[in-house]
């Protein structure tokens, strides 16, 4: 028999949050006057490196913006990428909070393990916020504070040392597959959220497939 689920985690954008899927997007989403650049793939590719150093707290959000400003040759300015950054998530996934709420009401901790940057886990995680389910989450593990990204195996350790919480006790949900994947070869249980689908009523579903509801 398994044994029970005392921590349930969430991966925060395509889980919890809705988000983007794309630069291109939150590109339109920011308000900004369409560009071939959006969808550049060599322009994406300067990008990357970036991206990934602020999300491990390597560089700061303003040399960030500044950066991918100066990889699009001049038609971004460091404003452009921070409202584009800042447009990259935008609400909750309708019925979240009741999921986490029946969580919480069975006895159950709940987490967030996130690949995430300063400006984002301010805006999903700050006093002011207008995400209340993710500031919720009890324990929560942030690349840019741990200084890794999934699916490196080191964070999910980092998070059961913080939890203190073992992995077999482990729930956790997220949308990329190879971040799925990287919690079972560890003993976590988890599951793929599609984020195209119903979130929410995934969860469910798993919740009760893991036992933590009925």
């Amino acid at each position: 028999m398994s044994e029970p689920i005392d921590l349930v985690v969430f991966d925060l954008g395509g889980v919890l949050v809705q988000i983007v899927r794309a630069w291109g997007e939150a590109h339109a989403r920011a308000g900004l006057t369409h560009h071939p650049i959006a969808e550049d793939a060599a322009f994406l590719a300067r990008r990357a490196p970036l991206l990934n150093a602020l999300s491990v707290g390597h560089i700061a959000p303003v040399e960030y913006y500044a950066g991918v400003a100066e990889a699009s040759d001049g038609v971004y300015t460091p404003d452009d990428i921070q409202r584009s950054h800042l447009a990259w998530h935008w609400a909750e996934y309708p019925g979240v909070d009741a999921a986490v709420e029946a969580i919480e009401a069975a006895g159950v901790l709940t987490g967030a393990l996130s690949n995430t940057s300063e400006p984002h886990w301010a805006d999903l995680r700050g006093p002011d916020t207008r995400y209340p389910t993710v500031a919720r989450l009890r324990h929560a593990v942030a690349s840019h504070l741990a200084g890794i990204l999934k699916p490196d195996t080191a964070i999910y350790r980092a998070f059961e040392e913080a939890s203190g919480v073992p992995a077999a006790r482990l729930l956790f949900f997220d949308d990329l597959p190879e971040n799925v994947e990287a919690a079972r070869s560890l003993g976590w249980r988890a599951e793929r959220i599609d984020p195209a689908g119903d979130t929410a009523g995934q969860i469910w579903a798993a919740l009760r497939q893991h036992g933590v509801l009925e």
